[in-house]
């Protein structure tokens, strides 16, 4: 009996050493993994960069896939088709907007994109420096014309008050059947996807030339700023 006694001792001994052993073995697991996962992993994913050039200089734009995946896909195919490559900024507004990416240097239209879906909700606000794609009075019909703002101009911004689609049908049906109905809400928003990060002083020197009166268009700058190539820096 004294003998199955120490036995037992010596053995639990043993189960209580195995026991110590595993949870350490576990606490260094851990914390191996912890460290793994600090080094292979980046503290921040950096945001897809476009280099534009023009003729008046350079600018870069960071473009935010995450909260507009759509309008930055859309933008992305008109830049790795050379879309862009020739257009000008055909319209100047100071103290609001510069506008390009739809017209050649004789006003002439690119081909465009079908149009894609409106995401004005994305939370994205139009200030200063920001890019947001410009459209018709339709929600959805943006294509591959895009503005950036010269301030903070709220009035083109999604907000709680913004005409919905259902809105928008309810306008065309009413129209459809020869009925005017009064839009009492206000626009739906438009989508700002990026924002210049190096060259507002171009931006500010494009906002700043002399414009004239197209026979079609307004505000059209008198000495064309042609985008020479816009292309992803990574």
């Amino acid at each position: 009996m004294q003998l199955l006694g120490l036995q037992m001792q010596h053995s639990a001994v043993k189960v209580r050493v195995a026991e110590r052993w595993i949870i350490k073995t576990q606490r260094l697991l851990s914390l191996w993994l912890g460290l793994l996962c600090l080094v292979t992993s980046p503290v921040q994913a950096e945001q897809l960069r476009v280099l534009i050039q023009t003729s008046l200089g350079d600018l870069v734009v960071e473009l935010d896939e995450n909260r507009s995946p759509a309008s930055v896909a859309n933008f992305l195919a008109y830049v790795d088709d050379g879309r862009y490559t020739g257009t000008i900024f055909h319209r100047v507004i100071p103290e609001y907007v510069i506008q390009a990416g739809g017209h050649r240097v004789d006003m002439s239209e690119i081909e465009d994109h079908p149009p894609i879906l409106n995401e004005a909700e994305n939370g994205l606000k139009n200030v200063t420096g920001t890019l947001a794609f410009a459209r018709s009075n339709a929600i959805d019909s943006a294509t591959g014309q895009f503005f950036i703002n010269l301030q903070d101009n709220g009035n083109l911004d999604h907000t709680v008050d913004s005409c919905t689609r259902a809105d928008e049908q309810a306008q065309e049906k009413a129209l459809a059947r020869g009925l005017h109905k009064p839009i009492r809400c206000k626009t739906f928003g438009y989508a700002v996807f990026g924002r210049v990060v190096e060259g507002m002083s171009v931006v500010n020197a494009i906002a700043s030339v002399e414009t004239r009166d197209h026979p079609d268009y307004a505000d059209v700058p008198v000495t064309p700023i042609v985008i020479e190539s816009i292309s992803r820096i990574h």
